[in-house]
């Protein structure tokens, strides 16, 4: 499962990004690490941008990136 596949308010935990060097690096300094909670906040038409929340802040990412973000959905 992705961040893309999940439903505003659903959380999850961070398992892999599958993303290129230059994007997994960005993520990175973010604080968008492997075993970090996450939570889909918002979704914009055609889901792109998907608005996240993790570590206390939100941020906006395309879908193609929250595609390549392997997550564990939380219950």
């Amino acid at each position: 499962m992705t961040v893309h596949d999940l439903k505003i308010g659903q959380k999850a935990i961070i398992k892999v990004i599958n993303s290129d060097e230059k994007i997994k690096k960005r993520l990175l300094a973010l604080g968008c690490v492997e075993g970090t909670e996450i939570q889909v906040k918002k979704v914009a038409p055609l889901s792109d941008p998907i608005v996240v929340s993790f570590r206390g802040f939100d941020m906006a990412i395309r879908k193609h990136t929250a595609k390549k973000i392997q997550v564990k959905t939380l219950i």
